[in-house]
């Protein structure tokens, strides 16, 4: 049990270092449709994760709750919800193509931004991790390890072409965000890869630390499985979308959310 639950944890992580690794390879950013095809694959996966491994079996196991066994769901939903918001009014961060940095105003360079961005976008991905696995160590009937472990593969593929979107930018270096900053120079090849990997670290430990709540307090596992996907959710609807279908080139995004979307669907439903 030891490993395969090291082997969920880490799948995740895994993903964004290889898709870091692509600095390596490539010379240029990716191309612009390439980028929104990516990000609509990551919105499906993301999508598809959060209804299938983690609202569906949040209402599962409220099935005593009768007729109100969507009340855990509905809490935890709306909590992860305003959780990411909080979180990114009070974090400086800056979206990939986006000129204007959100969050209070500061002087972090804008590759520091960009890796907080990504970073914020990378917590709701290990607590959903860390919460269905949760439930398996629970001894969760509407939880198996097949299903986890899907769960953990979905956001894996997903992480891949993020760890390349971000260590990509970082290599070729980014403009200034005002006349009076500097354009960020690029970054060696290897500081770029590690920037990329250590983006992704704080999707293990975000799921370390939501097992250990769900340990200490069993009955909130339902809260946490609609916390991680109203969390999910949110970054999709707020950043990987709007990103993904502004511009040329957004039908790819809709191909891309279609494919990853079916993916996950398919992984959870085979799988678990």
């Amino acid at each position: 049990m030891t490993i395969y639950l090291l082997t969920g944890l880490l799948l995740p992580f895994a993903g964004t270092t290889l898709g870091a690794a692509c600095v390596f390879f490539l010379k240029n950013e990716l191309k612009a449709g390439v980028q929104k095809t990516l990000l609509g694959f990551a919105s499906g996966v993301m999508v598809a994760a959060s209804v299938w491994s983690l609202l569906i079996p949040s209402m599962e196991m409220s099935e005593n709750m009768d007729r109100f066994s969507f009340v855990p769901a509905l809490i935890g939903l709306l909590a992860g919800f305003m959780f990411l918001l909080l979180m990114d009014i009070a974090i400086p961060h800056l979206h990939l193509g986006c000129d204007q940095a959100e969050g209070p105003k500061c002087g972090l360079p804008r590759t520091t931004m960009l890796l907080l961005a990504v970073t914020l976008h990378n917590i709701p991905e290990g607590m959903a991790v860390g919460v269905v696995f949760a439930g398996v160590l629970s001894g969760e009937a509407q939880i198996t390890s097949a299903g986890a472990l899907a769960l953990a593969i979905g956001i894996a593929i997903q992480n891949f072409p993020e760890g390349a979107v971000i260590s990509l930018p970082l290599r070729g270096g980014m403009p200034a965000l005002n006349a009076q900053e500097e354009n960020s120079k690029g970054m060696s090849r290897p500081k770029a890869f590690l920037c990329g990997t250590l983006s992704g670290i704080v999707e293990p430990i975000s799921a370390v630390i939501t097992i250990l709540l769900s340990r200490i307090v069993t009955p909130v596992l339902p809260y946490l499985l609609s916390f991680a996907a109203g969390a999910m959710l949110y970054v999709v609807v707020e950043e990987l979308i709007p990103e993904a279908s502004t511009g040329e080139h957004s039908n790819l995004g809709t191909i891309g959310f279609a494919v990853g979307f079916a993916l996950m669907m398919v992984l959870d439903v085979a799988l678990g």
